[in-house]
């Protein structure tokens, strides 16, 4: 799995952030780990030096093998609370598209005879 982490201007990017950001992913999906090629995350604080609750968004895209990306956003009052939110609501996400792909629907479905229809 490739991890790609982006900061704007008001959170400074560190190799902290980074190695904790990479122990969360690869935590939480180790069981997709063969399936996610990558994940991007995008990290900013919104109000910038201002503050004010609910102002940092952690935006995170995992391109599943075989699917398109899964894109989630989450809102925190600080960089812990927007990681695990974000990565909660993409584990939901993710587990949902793999389960949607791998249960593809073999046959067509029916349609009822026209008798049965009411007009």
């Amino acid at each position: 799995m490739n991890i790609e982490l982006r900061t704007d201007k008001n959170i400074q990017n560190s190799d902290r952030l980074i190695a904790y950001v990479n122990a969360e992913l690869n935590q939480e999906f180790q069981r997709h780990s063969e399936r996610i090629t990558h994940f991007s995350v995008h990290l900013s604080d919104e109000n910038g030096p201002k503050g004010g609750a609910e102002d940092i968004r952690c935006m995170i895209e995992a391109r599943p093998a075989g699917i398109k990306p899964v894109v989630v956003n989450h809102r925190g009052h600080n960089i812990a609370t927007a990681i695990h939110g974000a990565i909660d609501r993409l584990k939901r996400s993710i587990e949902h598209a793999i389960e949607k792909k791998d249960n593809v629907r073999t046959t067509p479905l029916e349609l009822a005879p026209e008798a049965d229809i009411e007009q």
